[in-house]
C-alpha cells in the first residue's frame, strides 16, 4: 500500500516531465506489484496473516486487513496481472495519452491497484466499503481519461451510475449484516450463522446485485462495453483482467460462504446468470467490428464461464455433495487466473495494434501479420487461449468446469441434476462460438491484404511494450501445460474454504488434471499439445515431399485485393442470422451512382444489432425513475417553514419508531 501510494504522489509531484512521471508512477506500480504477489505466495504457501491498519477512538472502530488463502489467490492475480500492464504503459501512454494527463493517469493507476488489493485483503465492512469506493472513482477517472469526447464522458458516466447502484445494494446487505452481529468485522458479520429465513434469501439478492455490477455479468452488464473501449488499452486490460474480478472475489467470499450454507436456488440462479452470460456475451462479440468492445463482450463472457464453475460448486454445496462443491470451486478459481491471463494479454496486443494504426476498426486492418509478427504472434497466443484449445491455459479450466457439470449430472439426485448437462451444453456451444469469433478477429486484423494506408504503414511495438505480452503469453503456455501444480495450489484455497476439500484420489501430477475418481476422467494437456504440434509437423512434412505448384488464386476473373476480401462481417453473418431472434440485427445498404441505379459506383453496407437490454430493460427503468423524480420535485417548495416541518415530521417518526422497538 504504501509502494502504490508513494507511487502516486510521485506522479503528482512530477506532472511537468511526462518521461519522469511514466517511469515513477509505473516503475512504484511494478514494485508495489511484486510485493503483492511475493506476499500472496507467502500466505498461499505458509498461512493467512492479519493485522491493524488504524482505528477511530471516538468510535471505537477498527481498520484491519486479513490475507486468507482466498484473498491470496485474488491477489497473487492482482499482482502477475499488473507487473505487465505497469511495464506495457511506460511505452504505451507516451503514444497514447497526451503529457498533461500522464500525471493523472500515473496516479489513478497507483490508486487503482491499492484499492483493489485493499478490496481483496479488507477484514472489516468499512475498510472494505471505503476500499471498494475508492476502486470505483479512480476506475471512473482512468475511463474518462479522454474525456474531451462525448462517449468517453458517457462511458464514464454510465459506469459510476452503475457502480453506486451496485454500491447502494451492498451498503444495505453489509448494514443488515452489522445490525444482526452487533460488530463490523467480517469474521462475525459473514460468519454464517448471523440470520436466517427469507432474510437470508433477501440478503443473497443484495449482494448478487452489488457484486454482479462489478462483475459485468447479463443483465448488469451495460457499463462494460461501453467503458472498456473508452479506455486507454493498459487501462482496459487491467479492467477487464482484474476489475471485474473484484465483483467476483465478492460472489465467493460472500454469496457462496459468507451467508452459511448455499441454498439450491441460489446456485441454480448463479449458474442461469452465467450460462446466460457466458451464450450472450460471444454471441454480442462475433457482432462487433471495434476489436476492444470484442474483447468487452468476451469478458461478459469469461465471466459468466466463473460463474458456472461458482454455481454448480455452490449447488452441490446445498445437496451436501462436497467433492463435486471442491471441483466447481476449483474450476471458478481456475478460470479467474486464466481469464486474467490471456485477456490482459489481448488487450495489450489490441493497444499496441490501436497505437500502430490509429483505429480500433478490424475492418481497417489487415496483412498486420508482415509489419507486426511478434504482435500478431501474441494475439494469437491469447485468441488460442480464450479459445480453450490445449495446451493453452483456456483449456485447463474450461475442461475442469465441464467435467463438474458432467459429475453433477451424474451424482445428483432429482429434477436439479438436469441443469448440469444443459449449462455444459451451453459451455460447449459458447466454446465453439468463442473460437469462430477469434477466427474472425485474427484473420481480419492480421492475415490478407492490408484494407487501407494505417494498416500498410503498421509497424511493431517497442520492446517495452513486448516484452509484457511476452511475459504473459509464456504464462498462459506455462499455465496450461501445468494445470496439477495450478490445482496443488487451489487445493489450498479450498482447505480454508468451509466444507471443500479436492478429491483424495485425484493425481497430484504436476502435467495432469483428474478432478474425481480415476476411473471418471483425466487429461495431461501436454499430450495434448504434443499431438497437435505433431499432425501438424507430420503435414508439414508431407508438404515439403512433393513439388508445389504456385499459380494465382482464382478470383472469378478478375485480380484479388483488399476489396474484395473477406471481411469480418461477412465472416459473421451466418451466425447472426441464425441467432437473429437474440441479436435482433438491422441492416442498411445504399448504392450510390452517378449515371444509372444498375451501375453503382460505390455500395455502403451498414449493420448493427439491437440492445436489447438497454431498450427494453434500463429504458423503462430509467424512464420511471426519473418521471417520480419529476413528480416528487412538488416537496421542493422553497419554503423555509415546509423544510422545518419535513425534519420535524421525520423526528417525531422516528422518536415513534425507536420507542417501540424498545
Amino acid at each position: 500500500m504504501a509502494v502504490y501510494l508513494t507511487a502516486a504522489a510521485a506522479s503528482l509531484v512530477l506532472a511537468r516531465r511526462p518521461r519522469l512521471c511514466r517511469v515513477a508512477a509505473f516503475g512504484g506500480a511494478i514494485l508495489g506489484s511484486a510485493l503483492v504477489v511475493a506476499l500472496a505466495v507467502s500466505v498461499l504457501a505458509g498461512g493467512p496473516v492479519s493485522g491493524r491498519l488504524g482505528a477511530h477512538a471516538a468510535s471505537g472502530m477498527t481498520f484491519g486487513y486479513a490475507v486468507t488463502p482466498l484473498a491470496a489467490w485474488f491477489l497473487l492475480v492482482l499482482g502477475l496481472v499488473a507487473v505487465p500492464v505497469a511495464l506495457y504503459s511506460i511505452g504505451y501512454l507516451a503514444h497514447a495519452v497526451p503529457g498533461a494527463k500522464t500525471a493523472m493517469v500515473g496516479a489513478s493507476f497507483n490508486v487503482l491497484l491499492a484499492a483493489v488489493a485493499l478490496v481483496f485483503a479488507a477484514a472489516d465492512v468499512v475498510t472494505f466499503l471505503f476500499a471498494w469506493e475508492v476502486m470505483t472513482l479512480s476506475t471512473a477517472a482512468l475511463v474518462a481519461t479522454e474525456h474531451e469526447i462525448r462517449s468517453t464522458r458517457r462511458a464514464a458516466y454510465m459506469y459510476l451510475v452503475m457502480s453506486h447502484v451496485g454500491t447502494g445494494a451492498l451498503l444495505a446487505g453489509f448494514l443488515v449484516l452489522a445490525s444482526a452481529s452487533g460488530s463490523l468485522s467480517f469474521e462475525a458479520v459473514l460468519a454464517g450463522n448471523v440470520v436466517s429465513g427469507w432474510w437470508r434469501d433477501a440478503l443473497f439478492v443484495l449482494f448478487f446485485l452489488g457484486f454482479g455490477v462489478k462483475a459485468g455479468v447479463i443483465p448488469l452488464h451495460v457499463w462494460l462495453p461501453e467503458a472498456h473501449p473508452a479506455a486507454p488499452s493498459s487501462i482496459s486490460a487491467l479492467m477487464s483482467a482484474v476489475l471485474i474480478k473484484a465483483g467476483i472475489y465478492g460472489l465467493f467470499r460472500v454469496c457462496a460462504f459468507g451467508l452459511g450454507v448455499p441454498d439450491v436456488n441460489w446456485g441454480l440462479a448463479v449458474m442461469a446468470v452465467g450460462a446466460l452470460s457466458a451464450i450472450l456475451g460471444v454471441l454480442y462479440a462475433l457482432a462487433q467490428s471495434d476489436v476492444k468492445r470484442l474483447l468487452a463482450y468476451s469478458t461478459i463472457e469469461n465471466a459468466g464461464i466463473i460463474l458456472l464453475g461458482l454455481g454448480a460448486g455452490m449447488t452441490a454445496s446445498a445437496l451436501g455433495h462436497r467433492e463435486l462443491a471442491a471441483i466447481g470451486i476449483a474450476a471458478s478459481l481456475f478460470h479467474v487466473l486464466n481469464h486474467a491471463l490471456f485477456k490482459g494479454l489481448l488487450f495489450l496486443s489490441a493497444g499496441s495494434v490501436v497505437m500502430a494504426t490509429g483505429t480500433r476498426h478490424i475492418e481497417e486492418l489487415g496483412g498486420l501479420i508482415r509489419g507486426m509478427p511478434w504482435t500478431a504472434l501474441f494475439f494469437l497466443v491469447g485468441a488460442l487461449a480464450v479459445s480453450g484449445l490445449p495446451p493453452l491455459n483456456g483449456f485447463a479450466s474450461e475442461w475442469l468446469t465441464f467435467q463438474a457439470l458432467l459429475m453433477g449430472f451424474a451424482s445428483l439426485p432429482g429434477v436439479t441434476r438436469m441443469s448440469f448437462p444443459l449449462a455444459g451444453a451451453l459451455l460447449a456451444m459458447t466454446s465453439a462460438l468463442v473460437a469462430a469469433c477469434f477466427v474472425k478477429a485474427f484473420g481480419t486484423a492480421f492475415l490478407a491484404f492490408p484494407r487501407g494506408r494505417a494498416a500498410t504503414d503498421a509497424h511493431e511495438s517497442p520492446a517495452v511494450m513486448l516484452v509484457p505480452q511476452g511475459l504473459l503469453a509464456a504464462l498462459c503456455i506455462g499455465v496450461g501445460l501445468f494445470p496439477g501444480a495450478v490445482l496443488r495450489t487451489i487445493g489450498t484455497v479450498m482447505v480454508s474454504l468451509p466444507g471443500l476439500r479436492l478429491p483424495r484420489d485425484a493425481p497430484q501430477a504436476t502435467f495432469t488434471m483428474a478432478p474425481g475418481p480415476a476411473g471418471f476422467d483425466h487429461v495431461v494437456p501436454l499430450a495434448l499439445g504434443l499431438t497437435l504440434m505433431a499432425g501438424l509437423l507430420g503435414a508439414a512434412l508431407l508438404a515439403a515431399a512433393r513439388a508445389a505448384r504456385r499459380v494465382p488464386t482464382w478470383g472469378c476473373g478478375g485480380e484479388l485485393g483488399a476489396a474484395t476480401e473477406y471481411t469480418g462481417t461477412a465472416f459473421s453473418k451466418p451466425l447472426m442470422m441464425i441467432f437473429k431472434t437474440v441479436l435482433r440485427p438491422t441492416r442498411e445498404v445504399e448504392a450510390l451512382a452517378d449515371v444509372s441505379p444498375y451501375f453503382p459506383r460505390e455500395v455502403r453496407y451498414r449493420t448493427a444489432i439491437e440492445p436489447v437490454f438497454e431498450r427494453y430493460l434500463y429504458g423503462p427503468l430509467t424512464s420511471g425513475v426519473l418521471g417520480a423524480a419529476n413528480r416528487l420535485k412538488v416537496v421542493q417548495a422553497g419554503s423555509l417553514h415546509a423544510y422545518l416541518a419535513y425534519v420535524l415530521v421525520l423526528g417525531v417518526g422516528l422518536l415513534i419508531w425507536l420507542g417501540g422497538k424498545r
